[in-house]
């Protein structure tokens, strides 16, 4: 076996060959190689071309062996396709227009998933600028041209992405659990956006559920642009609410209360905002004592516990009664932050009726807002949205970039 058909091996050379070899200093490893076939294959469709004349050499930086840093040099040559004309051959180890190889692509996508960038460019053995310039053209490369597909199943929420109150909303796949598209701001404009500029009219026809919270923005641009489309709000949301009620009228006793009145009530805002099957004994104890104690806070723990077996009808008929039922009560009460919610229930029935049939909720866009906070806080912030949306996409976007370079080049 030559030594060129033993670097080809150990390299795990696939479509091309070594040629020739050299070292180069005391870190840097050279490889002249060449495509199988004589390669002259027109990159758009592949079929061999005549020669028509032969460019100056260039390098491709390559993933590092034993501490050397591994360099491919070939001699690019421009061939005339019958269909095509002039064109430059395919390169099948790298991208046309990239300096770098597949397999260092590769390598830069997956570890920029699992680190910083700081990590991966020491790995790498190449300046964190540098790093970053490789990665964010890799993204929009492989991004280009995409179009989303098979989309019935919406969230929509807003992150925060920088100080000075910089939102942005992401649009996410509930059925794959993964994130569509990223776009400035959280008006409506900005989800106008994503209905009218990104999904065509049979896209947006074949929606069949989209989930959000209860931000007019979103709801007025789901009804106005899905009209398949059945809106659910989000159970989370719909909790929080419940609970900020209910704190709310604590806090206003705590205003009026006493010193002595006030020793009572410390230490209630947990216990209130706890599931009833969660409360220990103790807890019990202690809500059971505001009946004598303070009657307004217990009459608001109590309506919320009765809300609490919503969430457990099948039958929406069962549903919307039992809600009748509890709004009556609760505007009764003469409790005006319960009332307020009460209101709210009523205002937005449907979309909280719908839960009992879809049993839908934003848990998987919080769960993937989770992943999101930790690609921000493992830069330690973005200054601007368009890296951030790259990383984001890397990490839990809706296309496996790595899985887009050749599978022949994915080894690390």
């Amino acid at each position: 076996m030559t030594g060129n058909m033993v670097i080809s091996k150990l390299l795990k050379f696939k479509g091309f060959r070594a040629v020739c070899w050299w070292f180069y200093g005391k870190t840097s490893f050279t490889i002249i190689v060449k495509p199988h076939r004589n390669g002259c294959r027109c990159p758009e469709c592949g079929r061999r071309g005549m020669i028509v004349q032969e460019l100056e050499p260039r390098l491709w930086r390559d993933i590092s062996v034993c501490g050397w840093t591994v360099w491919l040099q070939h001699c690019p040559r421009e061939i005339y396709c019958p269909t095509h004309g002039r064109v430059i051959e395919e390169i099948p180890w790298a991208d046309k227009h990239s300096r770098i190889t597949y397999r260092f692509e590769y390598a830069l996508l997956k570890y920029c998933q699992m680190m910083t960038q700081k990590a991966a460019a020491e790995l790498l053995h190449i300046p964190k600028s540098t790093l970053s310039d490789l990665l964010h053209r890799a993204i929009f490369r492989i991004r280009e041209g995409h179009r989303i597909r098979r989309l019935r199943t919406i969230g929509i929420d807003e992150i925060s992405y920088a100080k000075g109150h910089k939102y942005a909303t992401v649009v996410y796949d509930l059925d794959r659990s993964c994130v569509v598209w990223i776009g400035p701001g959280k008006g409506r404009e900005t989800i106008d956006r994503f209905f009218t500029e990104v999904l065509t009219s049979d896209q947006r026809a074949q929606i069949k559920w989209a989930c959000c919270d209860m931000n007019e923005a979103y709801m007025g641009a789901i009804q106005t642009h899905c009209p398949n489309a059945t809106m659910v709000l989000d159970r989370f949301h719909i909790v929080k609410a419940l609970n900020v009620a209910v704190d709310e009228v604590r806090k206003e006793q705590w205003r009026i209360a006493t010193d002595d009145q006030r020793k009572m009530l410390k230490g209630l805002r947990w216990i209130l905002y706890r599931h009833s099957s969660t409360r220990s004994r103790k807890d019990t104890r202690t809500l059971k004592a505001l009946d004598r104690g303070n009657h307004r806070i217990y009459r608001a723990s109590r309506l919320k516990d009765e809300f609490e077996p919503f969430w457990e009808y099948r039958a929406p008929w069962v549903a919307k009664r039992f809600l009748k039922s509890w709004t009556t009560s609760a505007l009764r009460s003469r409790l005006e932050p319960m009332r307020k919610f009460a209101r709210m229930i009523r205002k937005h029935l449907c979309g909280i009726l719908a839960f009992v049939d879809s049993r839908l909720t934003n848990a998987i866009s919080e769960g993937i807002n989770r992943i999101i906070k930790i690609v921000k806080n493992r830069a330690s912030g973005f200054c601007s949205l368009e890296p951030f949306s790259d990383l984001i996409f890397l990490t839990v976007g809706d296309v496996d970039i790595p899985a887009q370079i050749p599978a022949r080049f994915r080894t690390l």
